[in-house]
């Protein structure tokens, strides 16, 4: 059985332009991921009222990281 192997491709260092547009829609992404969870927090009823929570939560923490970052730079 013979092998191939795959020709490592140089990494190139994105520029300070494409990393605050990245972080920006980072961002955006975050901030609707948020809205959708509130709003089904609201219609959800049982234990997805526990699940919604611990989402938005962990999405929060995301988001709140996100805007730290975008402040750095």
């Amino acid at each position: 059985m013979e092998k191939k192997f795959v020709k490592e491709s140089k990494i190139v260092e994105q520029s300070q332009k494409d990393k605050v547009e990245e972080l920006l829609k980072s961002i955006k992404n975050s901030k609707n991921n948020l809205l959708n969870m509130y709003n089904n927090l609201n219609l959800a009823e049982g234990e997805l009222v526990d699940y919604y929570i611990y989402r938005i939560k962990a999405e929060e923490a995301k988001y709140d990281y996100l805007l730290k970052k975008m402040k750095e730079n």
